[in-house]
């Protein structure tokens, strides 16, 4: 057992193939390559297959881990998928977007001494290999209950819950307020980080499955909770997430040339404005862009406008390096093609011409202080220190906060003081009979795949209420 630990432990982890950073950061396909079978059965046999895996411990959804491993090690890459499956709606997805570096690979044993074993990637493969060669199994659907549920948003927690409830029996209808399903998946995360065509991939299986969506939808205004349950859904789902931009409320900020983060990547994103003309949907092109903040928002607007055709892309942040929250492989990715940090530095107001449109900012300089509620070291500002950054264009990605639009049509359901869900953590129920919410409606903005975990323990609960009662 000491002789194969050591010879797993000196087998070195597999490097994801990626496009040139000086070829990507001019194009909107995909960055990470992905793994040949070779590479991913390497990169499975690394895996010590422990009896108590910690690494499914870090996983909100608590898929298998070894167990799928497992299988791509065996060369059954179509069982690993099947494996996946039973926990995860959208393997693919997260395979992509998930920060398994804080999460199951954080937690791997191979990792206190070394190098992890690469889970996102072999999650990746394996999703891939499924959806490429269309031999992987369906999940069995149970014997239908005759019981409805409305889930309204197709985000990662929505599609969550419609894939559990649809196999556990349940008739399930996806309201998405969109024109596509997917959520933040299709109108956040850029086409070079997330492919559409994986998103509508995950989807079509839900729909194989008997899930039932209806786009254009907007509860709050097209009809209400409890007109759903007039139409005799048994239960309702809210997973809209958080999709209200906030600003920061500056001197200047109207200026023609200040977007929000939400319109940037939206228009870029699901109304595909990067391929203008061929879609008729218009986005600014700046010369000297900024974008404020430095999650992976940020990054994924700053390396929007770079493929947009920016000669300058500026990162600014009023923390350190360390205290930046995006995934480090984002940060990377983003220095890699050309993306320059400003970092422990603060906007305080914005310049424009006689025209109306946006020619530069003001900023401060700043210091770490004592360390937040969040646990991150306060910036301060440092006096006199006042600077003027040029640029016409600035994306502002300081979070975003629910849209009540919902909520406003709802007054039953409970509100904290910054406009989210109230739900119980354990099971997603909200103050309201029959409706539970999850995601970032609940939590702010958050992860994907805790959007997801919080999607699996409201369907659940729900299936409790739908076979037991409230």
């Amino acid at each position: 057992m000491v002789e194969k630990k050591a010879k797993k432990e000196q087998t070195p982890r597999s490097k994801m193939p990626e496009q040139a950073p000086e070829v990507r950061n001019k194009n909107f396909l995909e960055v990470p390559l992905g793994l040949t079978p070779e590479m991913a059965m390497t990169e499975a046999s690394r895996c010590l297959q422990c009896k108590k895996p910690a690494c499914v411990e870090g996983c909100p959804v608590s898929v298998d881990i070894p167990g799928f491993i497992a299988r791509i090690a065996d060369g059954d890459f179509n069982g690993a998928a099947v494996k996946l499956w039973e926990r995860n709606a959208l393997p693919a997805v997260c395979g992509r977007v998930c920060p398994q570096e804080i999460q199951c690979e954080g937690l791997c044993i191979l990792g206190k001494k070394g190098d992890s074993v690469a889970i996102g990637y072999l999650e990746r493969f394996a999703a891939d290999f499924a959806r490429e060669n269309g031999t992987a199994e369906l999940p069995k659907v149970a014997e239908k209950t005759g019981k409805k549920v409305a889930v309204i948003g197709s985000g990662p927690s929505g599609l969550t819950v419609a894939g559990d409830l649809i196999v556990k029996g349940h008739d399930v209808t996806i309201f998405e307020a969109f024109h596509q399903t997917g959520g933040v998946l299709v109108y956040g995360i850029p086409e070079f980080r997330l492919p559409k065509s994986i998103v509508a991939s995950e989807v079509a299986t839900l729909e194989k499955l008997g899930v039932n969506i209806e786009t254009n939808s907007v509860v709050g205004a097209t009809v209400t909770i409890d007109e759903l349950f007039e139409e005799g859904y048994d239960a309702v789902y809210v997973g809209v997430g958080a999709g209200l931009p906030r600003f920061m409320n500056l001197p200047g900020e109207n200026f023609i040339g200040v977007f929000s983060a939400n319109e940037y990547l939206t228009r870029t994103n699901l109304m595909k404005a990067y391929r203008f003309p061929e879609y008729d949907t218009p986005v600014a092109r700046g010369k000297n862009v900024v974008v404020l903040g430095a999650g992976n928002v940020a990054m994924d607007a700053a390396r929007t406008a770079m493929r947009l055709g920016a000669e300058s892309v500026k990162v600014v942040y009023r923390r350190s390096r360390a205290e930046m929250p995006a995934r480090a492989e984002e940060l990377h990715h983003a220095e890699e093609e050309g993306i320059e940090f400003i970092l422990l530095t603060n906007p305080t107001r914005f310049f424009g011409d006689e025209n109306g449109r946006l020619t530069g900012m003001e900023c401060l300089k700043m210091e770490l202080g004592e360390p937040d509620a969040s646990g991150r070291r306060r910036p301060v500002a440092v006096a006199g220190s006042e600077y003027t950054i040029e640029c016409d264009l600035v994306v502002v990605s300081v979070g975003a906060q629910p849209n009540p639009l919902l909520t406003n049509a709802t007054p039953d359901i409970t509100l904290n003081r910054w406009g989210n869900i109230e739900a119980d953590p354990a099971t997603g129920k909200t103050t309201k009979k029959g409706v539970w919410a999850g995601g970032d409606i609940v939590t702010g903005m958050a992860t994907v795949i805790l959007a997801m975990g919080a999607g699996r323990e409201a369907a659940d609960s729900i299936h409790d209420y739908l076979t037991l009662g409230w």
